[in-house]
Formats: C-alpha cells, structure tokens, sequence
C-alpha cells in the first residue's frame, strides 16, 4: 500500500538530472572512453575469476567460493551504474524517472551493503583456516558458507530497502539535478525541501552498525591470525599465512576507506566533485582492481589461468 501511495505521489513529478562526471571533465570523450574500457576489464576480469573457480576443483574451496561470490557482486555493482552513465554521454541525456532512481539506488546500497558483511565473512574464513585448521572442514562446511552467503545477501537487502524507501518517500521541491552520475543517497536528499536532519542521524546510525559489525569482525579474526603467526616458528609459514591474508586485507582498505568517507563523514568535508571522484574509485576502479588483487597474487588462481590457456584442442585425426 505505501509502494502505490508512494508511485501516485511521484508519478506525475518530472524527471530527475544526472549532471554526472563528463560535465566536469575537460576532456568528456577521452573520459567516456577511459571508463568504458575499465568497464569492460571489471567485467572480463570478474567473470573469468568466477569461471576459474567454477571450473577448477582445487579452487572449490570455502575461500574462493567467496571470491566467486565478491566478483559476481562486482560484476553486478558496477553495472548498476556504469552503463547508463555512458549511455547518457553517448546520447546526450542524463535524465533519470523517479523509479528507476529508487531501482538504482536499492541495486547500489544492497551490493554495497552485502560487500561489507562478504567481507566481514572472508575474514572469519582466513581466521578459521590459520587458527583451527584441524577444524575447518567442519565449521566452513559447504552448509556452513551458504548460509553464511544468504546473510550477506539478505542483511544488504534489508538495508537497501530501508535507506531507498525512506529516502525516496521525502518531498523533493529544490532543483531536480543530482550533482552525482548515479542516485546515490546522499546526493539525493540534498535536493529535499524538508528537514532531513533526523533522518541523517538514523542513516548515519545505520551505516555505523553495518560498519561495525563486519569490521569487529574482520579486526578480531585477524587479532588472532597475527597471535597464531606470531607462533609459528617457519619463516615460510608466516609468509604463507600471511600470503593468504593480505589480499583481502587490501581490498578491505580500499572499500571500507571510501565507505567510511561517503557515508559517516560530516557534511562540511563533502564537496559535490570530491564525492564523485571518490564514488568513482569504489564503484569503478574497485570493481576492476579486485579480480587483479586476488588473482595475481594467488598462485592456485594463476595455476588455474595457466591450466586453462594451456589446453590443446584434441585432434580430430588421432580420434579417428
């Protein structure tokens, strides 16, 4: 009932604007051009991750069956965004409905939402493997991981629906530009004509919680993962141990650190530009950057490209 009262109220309202970055840029084509081909590497990189590890069974672990999961998540995170952005460009439209905003808005905060708890996960992951290997067929069991996996999902879609219903529900009677080249929260209650004050605090709450949870997490697996390296009297197991670690490490940072800055800093250190440079590193540049950090520096993945680029098409001749 709220969603028909909701579509009723906005359906007669005009379009909303994207300015978007190509408005800012000096060089929009160069640009256009520069994202279009970081686009299509997150893509191709995030889906022969996937089906590496699909299709080699010594990838078929609890790891980089989260992996998987981290690269579908990027393959579907920056689709929500990138291509209509180029679209627009090449068309010369940045117009956006009031529906397919909210749409766009619920796909974006659920993937982002979902990322934090994966990543929350991948750590609990790596602390089990390296303090309780004796153990770890048990508590990272197949049944284990996909439950697991359905909580992340499922908590990134609670809050997508919480901050896209309540944020598309207030009154929106300033300019209709979004100084952004998404819907991205923040940008759009800028251009409400209510108190959102209130609001901002709850939004600020809730980032907090979806923040602190995975990040005590993430800091009390890894407290003791350097507790147990710290035991091992093997050189090369510490470098392994930590070889295991350090990739998820990095894209932690990196997630987390624009997080952090978008969603939980005070207003008066947010500019319209520096929110959208910042939006396009963890929703572009990030999305391309992980299937790089996770293959690269991991041998079994690598093994597995190899293994794949080196198979011969069986002769035909010899069959007969």
């Amino acid at each position: 009932m709220e969603y028909i009262t909701w579509m009723t109220n906005h359906s007669g309202k005009s379009d909303f604007i994207l300015v978007g970055i190509f408005s800012q840029s000096v060089h929009p084509i160069l640009l256009c051009m520069v994202i279009f081909i970081v686009f299509l590497l997150a893509l191709i990189g995030n889906i022969v991750l996937i089906f590496l590890i699909h299709s080699d069974t010594h990838l078929h672990t609890p790891m980089y069956f989260f992996i998987s999961q981290l690269s579908l998540m990027d393959v579907m995170y920056i689709s929500v965004t990138v291509p209509k952005m180029l679209i627009d460009q090449i068309m010369g439209m940045n117009k956006i409905s009031v529906p397919e905003c909210a749409m766009q808005m619920f796909l974006y905060v659920t993937l982002a939402g979902s990322e934090f708890f994966f990543l929350g996960a991948m750590a609990y992951d790596r602390y089990v493997a390296i303090c309780h290997p004796l153990r770890y067929s048990v508590l990272m069991s197949h049944r284990v991981c996909l439950l697991l996996a359905s909580g992340c999902w499922f908590l990134g879609s609670v809050d997508g629906f919480m901050l896209t219903s309540i944020t598309m529900t207030f009154p929106f009677c300033r300019s209709r530009e979004i100084h952004h080249f998404f819907c991205e929260v923040p940008a759009v209650m800028k251009l409400s004509c209510s108190d959102t004050s209130l609001y901002e605090t709850l939004m600020y709450l809730c980032c907090v919680l979806m923040l602190l949870i995975p990040v005590t997490i993430i800091s009390s697996s890894y407290f003791f993962i350097l507790l147990t390296i710290h035991r091992i009297n093997s050189v090369e197991g510490q470098k392994k141990a930590f070889a295991t670690c350090s990739s998820h490490m990095t894209v932690v940072i990196l997630f987390y650190g624009a997080a952090v800055y978008t969603y939980m800093l005070p207003n008066s250190y947010h500019t319209p530009e520096n929110d959208m440079v910042v939006s396009v590193f963890y929703t572009i540049l990030t999305p391309a950057l992980n299937p790089l950090i996770y293959s690269l520096r991991n041998k079994d993945v690598m093994g597995a490209l190899k293994k794949i680029l080196n198979m011969r098409p069986v002769n035909q001749e010899n069959i007969k």
